[in-house]
Formats: structure tokens, sequence, C-alpha cells
């Protein structure tokens, strides 16, 4: 008995002394990486717009599945460049493959083209939207910039709601209603199929002419957002085509 008493805590002390050298191992050994983020992901700071430079088609899944829409690098009405907002991306074999907003209906469509036949570039640029408020907001990196009442949709033909992007800006003649611009969205109308000589896209444009009769903070119009003519001439500056453009309640 003499014996083991004296072996036992010299056993136990060796026991406990292996346990600590083993918690030491095992915190000292490096936790597996975790999966890289995603580097062309939306965030509220900060938005990747694709330019194509290609004709190219828009797939259902990352380089694969069924095209959605043959993109062409000259964009539909003023020929000029298309670039799509980017949502997210996703590596398929090595290839990069870009999830970005079409233009087409139904509205939030999305579809996926390789990052090969784009240049991508940024911007810190978003735009919102409250059709409750009537009011436009411009934000930069996260942080408002402006604020300001607006005309939106009237409750028959109502400015819809969703993440979209600015697809187009078409220069307007002297003298029209729209004001000196009009910046085309990858949204439609829910209601009109038709209407402005458009496919019923939605537009953040100026006011002018009868368009005048609507004060600021209505809900008058067919669906487009009516802005002051000296703010969307800034915002004809600003925002590139691809700029996120949030509409909420």
């Amino acid at each position: 008995m003499g014996r083991f008493a004296t072996f036992a805590p010299r056993r136990l002390a060796a026991l406990a002394a292996a346990a600590v050298v083993s918690l030491v191992f095992v915190a000292s050994t490096p936790a597996a990486p975790a999966p890289p983020s995603d580097p062309y992901a939306l965030t509220p700071e900060l938005a990747h717009v694709a330019r194509v430079v290609a004709p190219t088609r828009a797939l259902a899944e990352p380089g694969a599945g069924r095209t959605v829409m043959k993109v062409s690098p000259l964009a539909e009405w003023g020929e000029g460049e298309v670039q799509y907002l980017v949502l997210r991306s996703e590596l398929v074999d090595g290839r990069r493959w870009l999830e970005v907003r079409l233009p087409e209906r139904p509205n939030n469509n999305v579809g996926w083209i390789s990052a090969d036949v784009t240049r991508v570039s940024t911007t810190p640029w978003r735009i919102l939207i409250s059709t409750d408020e009537v009011r436009l907001t411009v934000e930069r990196a996260g942080r408002r910039v402006t604020s300001f009442s607006a005309v939106v949709g009237k409750p028959s033909t109502p400015t819809p709601r969703g993440l979209f992007a600015i697809d187009e800006p078409i220069r307007q003649p002297t003298g029209s209603e729209l004001g000196p611009w009009a910046l085309f969205l990858t949204a439609h109308s829910r209601v009109l199929d038709d209407y402005g000589g458009g496919p019923g896209r939605i537009a953040i444009h100026g006011r002018a002419g009868p368009l005048l009769v609507d004060p600021l903070g209505s809900k008058a119009s067919h669906g487009c957002i009516r802005i002051p003519n000296a703010r969307v001439r800034w915002l004809s500056r600003i925002a590139v085509d691809g700029t996120p453009v949030q509409v909420t309640h």
C-alpha cells in the first residue's frame, strides 16, 4: 500500500502533464482555412459592374444550363456600352462566372456570364427609392449624400419594387417632357406591357411641360420616377450603367 500511495501521485502528475501538452498541441494546430469570400459580392458600400466586350450568352447556372438571354456588347437603344450590375460570382473549373441583373422581364431576372468576356469595375454609388415616402436617396460607400422628393407610380400603375440597376441612360431632345435625361432601369411595369415607345421600362427622368402639373411628393406616374431636372443631370454624371437601384415601400 505504501508503494502504491507513493507511485499514484507521480503517475497522476504525469498524466496531467501529458493532457496539458495535448491541449497545447490541439490549441496550436492551425484551424482549417475559411473558404475565400466572394470578391464580387454586392455590398451596401460597393458594387461591381461588368462591361460586356464580346457577344455572349447569359446562362441559368454558372457555366451550364439554358440560355436566359443573348448578350450584345452594344446597348439596345443608345448603342453605347453594355454594363451590368454583378450580384455575386462563382468559380467553376477555375473559370470565374458572374451573376448579373438582366434588363429583360421578369423583374429581378438574372443570368450568369463568363468574366472572360467582361471588364469589371466598381462603383460606390447606390440609389434608394421609397414609394411610401415618395423620396429618392443617393448613397456613396454606404453613406447618404442627398435625399429629395420625387414623383412615383400611382396606385393603378405602381413603381415596381426590388433590386434593379441603371441599364441605359439616354439624353433627351430639347423640349422633352422627360427633361434632359432618362435613366432607364432594368425594371419593368408590372401592369403595362408598353408605354412611351418601350416595353414598359421604368426610368428615372426629369420633368417638363405637362409633367410639371404633378407636384413632387405625389404618386402620379405610370411607374417611372420623376425628379427635378438639375437632379437628373447630376445623376447622369455619377451613376454609371449597372449602378444599383433599390426600390422599397
